[in-house]
């Protein structure tokens, strides 16, 4: 990377489904991001964010919920402000988790469901979670400090067969 190049900065993630179809319980897809210290980049979380949270300093933060995908657009989008997020935490894993609430779904029974991360008007990833249509949650992006300050991009999807909660737990130790 070179000395100009100022890493990533501010990134949105977002995420899109249609509706369950007519007489089926709701399909409710949320992202989460977790923050993890230099000390253990790889262990537990510093913390994380998902829908009614945001992070203590307001770096991380959903934009916009959907329960049921019945929004325009993109019913799931979460902003992070990389650049101002404090140097103690280096690095950022955000992922995607079905709810688990009547049914038990996996991505295949998620009709259209899609990602896009993006900063600015440059998008950096898309998928349609083909790659794990047998998991309930998916890791979709990470973000690594580098020494200089500035934050690094890595895509792709590794998909998870855990609940909600051991997911966002353990969604950093791969």
């Amino acid at each position: 990377m070179s000395a100009v190049n100022k890493g990533i900065r501010k990134v949105e993630v977002a995420l899109k489904w249609d509706p369950s179809p007519a007489g089926q319980p709701d399909t409710d897809l949320d992202i989460v991001a977790a923050t993890y210290v230099a000390d253990a980049p790889y262990g537990d979380p510093a913390y994380v964010v998902h829908f009614d949270s945001r992070s203590p300093d307001g770096t991380i933060y959903l934009n916009r919920d959907s329960k049921d995908g019945k929004g325009f657009g993109w019913d799931e989008v979460m902003t992070l402000e990389l650049d101002r997020l404090d140097a103690r935490y280096t690095r950022v894993v955000v992922g995607a988790v079905i709810q688990q609430r009547s049914v038990h779904r996996t991505f295949v029974g998620v009709a259209n469901p899609a990602l896009r991360i993006r900063e600015g008007y440059t998008v950096l990833a898309e998928d349609d979670f083909g790659s794990v249509l047998g998991a309930t949650a998916a890791t979709i992006a990470e973000f690594v400090r580098q020494e200089t300050g500035s934050w690094d991009f890595h895509p792709g999807i590794s998909g998870f067969e855990d609940d909600p909660a051991t997911f966002t737990r353990t969604m950093g130790r791969r």
